[in-house]
């Protein structure tokens, strides 16, 4: 029996809910680095790189296998393969085993689901795709700060201690289970379905305004994919730099902060970029590809000038309202890339074509490199604050030149 679509819904945010922790690492990390105090900051931080390139190979992948396996089959090997993955990781005794077990199993397995469920679910919703997106990368983006904030609570962390051990176990099963049971409820729509709740006609004209139904082959030959491509690299890169290096520019404005509140505010970073998840996959639909562009890249660019404030005057409140501002325009990207692609190029082809605009992660993952090399070379934030803007204004450039797709 065929559930009411929004039903869908639930079952994809709860879904990614719990594939988006594995953008929790710097919280999960920090029981790891008191307990192996022989391991480096670096050898910590490439876990993450590995697990955000899994990522980007378990998406492409999800997108291959998209329409030749059943959608339920993709979810109980991503749940399967998370549950391999934070086993291998409570193990750890080395680097290596972290690397393996977070990074290529984790993130592979995040990848893979992700790119299944917002395909399956945006289907049901041809004519709201921008909204369902955002709706379903809310819970997504929100993952590591809910998640993150119960693994703080429930694992101690220093020299010796080893709760971490236990709760990447726990976390393990939780993941297999209930994964698992949401891929028993992640059903594509056949076109009865979507006429039964009559759809259709308002599917037709929304998803595909341009007139397309390409294949992959066919998009990466259009300048405008390229575009966008290139705009997405400047405007995720940007929000890494921040992301990387939000807690050491709230420490400059406010030396004199306690620890919690400081964590406290960057997590609104996290909050507010949920919120604009949904806010501007809405206004995508509403006032389509163009005015989203430039309300995501100029409110970015205009809050990271709040920074620049904050800094200079060392006014502890406007890193507040500047981290509140650029959460919730970086959270506009990710609901964009989905509905761009579907809107632009036509559903057929959406989980190939949506995971080729993924691999934009692959470059933009060192903007937060950059930002902490701006930092040492300058001693100061503001440097890293200055190529956050400068991300921006390209980015503008880029959506300007996107004449036509």
């Amino acid at each position: 029996m065929k559930l009411n679509r929004w039903c869908y819904v639930v079952v994809g945010v709860v879904t990614l809910l719990l594939a988006g922790l594995v953008y929790a690492w710097s919280v999960l990390s920090l029981p790891l680095g008191a307990y192996f105090t022989e391991w480096s900051k670096a050898q910590l931080s490439l876990t993450y790189t590995i697990c955000m390139m899994a990522f980007c190979i378990g998406c492409m992948a999800g997108g291959m296998v998209a329409g030749k396996i059943n959608v339920k089959l993709n979810a109980w090997f991503s749940a399967a393969l998370f549950f391999v993955g934070f086993f291998v990781a409570s193990r750890a005794q080395s680097p290596a085993m972290l690397y393996v077990g977070y990074g290529v199993c984790c993130g592979f397995a995040s990848g893979f689901v992700y790119n299944a469920v917002l395909s399956t679910v945006g289907a049901w919703f041809p004519d709201k795709h921008g909204l369902i997106s955002g709706v379903l990368l809310m819970g997504f983006g929100l993952s590591s700060f809910i998640v993150g904030k119960v693994y703080q609570a429930v694992t101690p962390s220093g020299e010796g201690v080893e709760a971490w051990r236990n709760s990447f176990f726990v976390f393990g099963i939780i993941l297999l289970v209930v994964i698992a049971v949401c891929g028993f409820f992640l059903v594509k729509p056949t076109k009865e379905d979507l006429e039964a709740q009559g759809i259709v006609a308002a599917g037709k004209k929304k998803s595909n305004a341009n007139g397309l139904d390409i294949d992959t082959k066919q998009m990466v030959v259009r300048p405008s994919f390229w575009l966008y491509f290139l705009w997405a690299i400047c405007m995720t890169g940007a929000g890494m730099a921040l992301i990387s290096q939000a807690s050491g520019i709230a420490k400059e404005v406010g030396p004199e902060v306690a620890a919690g509140t400081i964590t406290t505010v960057v997590g609104l970073i996290s909050i507010f970029n949920g919120i604009g998840r949904v806010f501007f996959g809405n206004l995508f639909d509403k006032k389509g590809r163009s005015v989203t562009m430039y309300a995501v890249s100029v409110g970015f660019g205009l809050s990271s000038v709040i920074l620049v404030a904050a800094l200079s005057t060392k006014v502890f409140p406007l890193i507040i309202l500047g981290f509140v501002c650029c959460g919730f325009f970086y959270g506009g990207l990710n609901p964009t890339h989905s509905a761009f692609v579907n809107s632009a190029y036509g559903a057929t082809h959406y989980p190939m074509n949506f995971s080729l605009v993924n691999l934009n992660l692959l470059i933009a993952s060192f903007g937060g490199t950059i930002g902490g090399m701006l930092f040492d070379a300058s001693g100061s934030y503001m440097t890293t604050v200055f190529f956050m803007i400068g991300c921006a204004v390209i980015s503008v450039v880029f959506t300007a030149l996107i004449r036509k797709i």
